[in-house]
């Protein structure tokens, strides 16, 4: 049997309805060859760094890269391959050195939960902005990549300069990258003051009389004016009708005839339509789709835009310097480590279960399920956004807006509490780290702790600007070993 394809005359919904599925695929399709596309400059990038002048000793136009150039001096010599049995023993040490350290495992802590709330926000922010504000799912994502993102990577981008210019030490970084954090969290508490009042949908969240506010069930889709229809309560067709208001279905609406095709098709003689209070008794048409005339939502929507822009903006400022944060925190040799530690956590503890109880808890704010043709739930069809709803099967308070809004902001504060020990141990693990008090101005070094004091004088000797060969002993520091530049 030949399949039979529906004509795009057929079709009766528009992109901006939630049945509406689009090309899904191509997002996929386009940030996989972008992705390719940015690994090319990679491939003609040299083997190995030319080392630095300092080290050389050479002029710019005598330095060459390390491994080819004859007029290096001193040719940097790499370390034999360690065996998977030697990097296997080492690592247990080197996870228990590292999550040791109470100032990177606290960070590490803030850094979980903070991209739970980061994660969370930016999955279902498009869902939030379509139910919220009535935007079709396309413009919604669309708004999300063109305005948010570029906020972001100039947010990143500007955050490192400030650093440099200010030349920020490991506490002035934290304090800009909380500082930022805090302020775009204050800013994010004006989007529970953006709220629109839910769409008006008979026998949902308004009565067939047009009195808002109802207790839903199913039993209340159906009223006098459609008893007769037999009507399904599982479908959802929605029809608009002219006083604003609307129906679930065009037979829930109590439409009798119906004339044109398509998305042009006009429904009449829709007999709860003049159940509605104050509405003309000659108007009793309806038109496919939903009724989104909510007009003081729409000059709310532009604001809620801006305001997520600035406050991404000033959020990822802090992106940076929390980045060199967790670099400066740790010792040299366990910032692979470190890093690799961070970003497995950071996607397994967040990127993973975020998605999930957001989601879920969001789901708790359905107030229409589809119902699948096979079957069984379908997708939500329309959400509570307002907090006038209560009935047994809801959680007081929680609408749409809270559980999106108040779970995001919720897990932010909490990771600023965190913060708080967070700066006593990060002060605490600089005070140890000064290692050395110069006297009266001269060479005469005072150790707090003797590898700490060596390690720090090594440092100012490998650095050319440090070195003084009248006044410094060359078996103050090994050259074959290890520093931290």
């Amino acid at each position: 049997m030949d399949r039979i394809v529906p004509s795009a005359d057929s079709v009766t919904i528009t992109p901006g309805d939630a049945r509406w599925v689009g090309a899904w695929w191509l997002g996929y399709i386009i940030a996989g060859v972008i992705t390719l596309l940015s690994a090319v400059p990679f491939w003609f990038l040299p083997k190995s760094l030319p080392l630095p002048i300092s080290v050389t000793g050479n002029s710019p136009e005598e330095s060459r890269f390390i491994k080819d150039s004859p007029h290096v001096g001193q040719k940097y010599r790499p370390e034999e391959a360690a065996s998977i049995l030697e990097m296997a023993k080492e690592f247990l040490p080197s996870l228990k050195s590292l999550l040791g350290n109470p100032v990177y495992f606290t960070y590490l802590c803030v850094s979980v939960i903070q991209f739970n709330s980061l994660i969370g926000m930016v999955t279902y922010k498009p869902k939030y902005i379509e139910q919220h504000y009535g935007q079709s799912a396309s413009k919604a994502n669309f708004l999300m990549g063109a305005v948010n993102i570029p906020a972001v990577a100039l947010g990143m981008f500007l955050g490192g300069v400030i650093m440099k210019r200010l030349k920020l030490s490991i506490m002035g970084a934290a304090k800009l990258a909380f500082g930022t954090s805090l302020l775009g969290y204050f800013l994010s508490l004006f989007f529970l003051a953006m709220g629109c009042e839910n769409s008006r949908v008979a026998g949902i969240t308004t009565s067939y009389r047009g009195v808002d506010g109802i207790s839903y069930h199913e039993r209340s889709l159906f009223a006098d004016c459609n008893i007769g229809c037999r009507c399904s309560g599982k479908d959802w067709d929605p029809v608009c009708g002219g006083s604003g208001i609307t129906y679930v279905s065009p037979c829930l609406a109590g439409c009798q005839s119906q004339r044109g095709s398509g998305k042009n098709t006009v429904f009449e003689d829709c007999k709860c339509m003049a159940e509605v209070v104050g509405s003309s008794p000659g108007n009793l048409t309806a038109a496919l789709g939903h009724c989104w005339d909510r007009e003081a939502c729409d000059r709310i929507f532009p604001y809620f835009l801006a305001l997520s822009v600035i406050s991404s903006f000033i959020m990822s400022l802090g992106g940076t310097p929390g980045y060199m944060l967790l670099i400066r925190s740790i010792k040299p040799e366990l910032k692979s480590l470190a890093l690799g530690l961070h970003a497995l956590t950071t996607r397994t503890l967040a990127g993973i279960p975020a998605p999930i109880y957001f989601g879920a808890i969001i789901d708790t704010t359905c107030l229409k399920w589809g119902h699948k043709r096979c079957g069984g739930k379908g997708a939500c069809r329309i959400y509570n956004t307002t907090a006038y709803r209560y009935h047994q099967r809801s959680v007081p308070f929680l609408h749409l807006g809270i559980a999106y809004l108040g779970l995001t902001l919720g897990l932010r504060t909490f990771s600023f509490f965190l913060c708080i020990p967070g700066f006593m141990l990060l002060r605490k693990q600089i005070r140890n780290e000064e290692g050395t008090v110069l006297t009266n101005g001269g060479s005469e070094i005072e150790p707090l702790k003797k590898e700490e004091a060596s390690s720090l004088n090594c440092e100012r000797l490998t650095r050319a600007s440090d070195w003084d060969p009248q006044t410094t002993r060359t078996s103050d520091c090994d050259p074959d070993r290890e520093t931290r530049l």
